[in-house]
């Protein structure tokens, strides 16, 4: 490792992640699921967690050469059928309103030329099998944040043109470092400022409850219904307990629930979307009674068809989110071929399964409930890229009243 004060700023990352991003308090226990490339910052993580006063912390571990070998030699049948134990793990966890740490660094193509229909079966069945930690983790019932750490294949991908595969990782911890503020003297209290200047693009549009958007650009000509009474969210989140934590470190994001049954017109993707273990990019979406009715990709068109094809809900939006396009990741100019990353340079909307807390007093709905106000209900959530320097976004209120929210692929409220 070359960068200058890594394992310094390794710990200063660990800190933000229990301090800020999970907010780890006396008697928490925490669950950890890690990439076993991210072994140093795990550690960390774990120390950190037990300083702070957690009670317990468990590490689940994934190796991409491991998931590869398993998907490639196991029947369907194998990889669809979910061990009991992995079940009660996840409610043994959620009972203990374990906060939950996603620590992502895998090969965006560790799936690569594996038949996508069986992928999309394991992955459908391990969602089934965990919906109810799924819907729990969704409705903030816990404290729960996606963070990524620099994997070696991963960094290939997006550094190629760097001599050497230490020289891409350095280049991708760089980012990473960049984007959640750790080279920041105080990383939390510039994540607090971050905070506050998100929040105040989410009160303007809460206060405005715009019936639907109207998307205009390349390849795009989309509108999308929003349902009453729904809550525009920034960087910051609640559980059940009141306790605040950050979802997605970076973020940059403003987003709601749209209406599931009124979206209209066809938009196109801007960036590549890595998904079940490939790289789908060039995808273009027809829309009508808030479905989806036509789909294409230059890559991956396959697997993304799966996507929509053979799961519930996955044909309707679930999310509805604003980036501007001068965001810093975006300007960096990277494409990061991860979604944490890549939907907080852009625009960008979900298939799948909206978030209850996107609905006034959706936390305490039902899923019957969350349907009937018009929230997805899916065993996906999947964001997609669809902003670029040429869109642009109107507001339209009940009464037909049109309100610039975006122009060209900038705020203008």
């Amino acid at each position: 490792m070359m960068l200058e004060n890594f394992d310094h700023l390794l710990q200063k990352y660990a800190n933000l992640i229990i301090h800020k991003g999970i907010a780890v308090t006396n008697g928490d226990y925490v669950l950890i699921n890690s990439d076993i490339d991210q072994a140093p910052l795990v550690r960390l993580i774990v120390q950190t967690a037990y300083q702070a006063g957690a009670e317990s912390v468990t590490v689940n571990w994934a190796d991409d050469d491991l998931t590869r070998l398993n998907y490639q030699y196991k029947s369907e049948e194998a990889l669809t059928n979910i061990p009991q134990h992995r079940i009660d793990e996840g409610h043994y966890f959620l009972n203990k309103k374990a906060k939950r740490i996603a620590l992502r660094s895998s090969n965006p193509n560790v799936l690569k030329g594996i038949d996508p229909a069986k992928i999309n079966s394991a992955q459908r069945a391990a969602s089934e099998a965990l919906k109810e930690v799924r819907i729990a983790t969704q409705a903030n019932q816990v404290s729960w944040i996606v963070v990524a750490g620099a994997g070696a294949e991963w960094a290939k991908l997006v550094f190629p043109d760097l001599a050497t595969n230490e020289e891409q990782i350095d280049a991708l911890w760089d980012q990473i470092f960049k984007t959640t503020r750790i080279y920041e003297e105080d990383p939390i209290k510039a994540w607090d400022e971050h905070e506050a200047r998100l929040n105040e693009k989410a009160n303007f549009l809460n206060e405005k409850q715009f019936d639907k958007l109207h998307y205009t650009g390349p390849g795009t000509d989309f509108t999308v219904g929003l349902p009453k009474n729904h809550i525009w969210e920034s960087a910051g989140s609640y559980n059940e307990k009141g306790e605040k934590f950050i979802a997605n470190m970076p973020t940059e994001e403003v987003f709601t629930a749209p209406d599931a049954r009124r979206a209209e017109g066809y938009i196109s993707s801007s960036k590549p979307l890595a998904y079940g273990g490939n790289v789908i990019n060039e995808m273009k979406f027809h829309f009508s009674e808030g479905k989806v009715t036509e789909v294409s990709a230059k890559e991956g068109e396959e697997t993304l068809r799966q996507l929509v094809e053979e799961n519930d809900g996955s044909r309707s939006l679930g999310e509805v989110a604003l980036v501007p396009h001068q965001s810093p990741i975006s300007q960096s100019g990277i494409t990061f071929f991860n979604t944490l990353f890549d939907e907080n340079a852009s625009n960008h909307l979900a298939l799948g399964q909206a978030y209850a807390s996107s609905v006034e007093n959706g936390t305490k709905m039902t899923q019957d409930e969350l349907k009937k106000a018009g929230l997805n209900r899916s065993n996906v959530h999947v964001d997609f890229m669809v902003g670029n320097a040429d869109m642009n976004i109107d507001g339209i209120l009940e009464d037909g009243t049109i309100i610039p929210i975006f122009r060209n692929g900038e705020w203008a409220i």
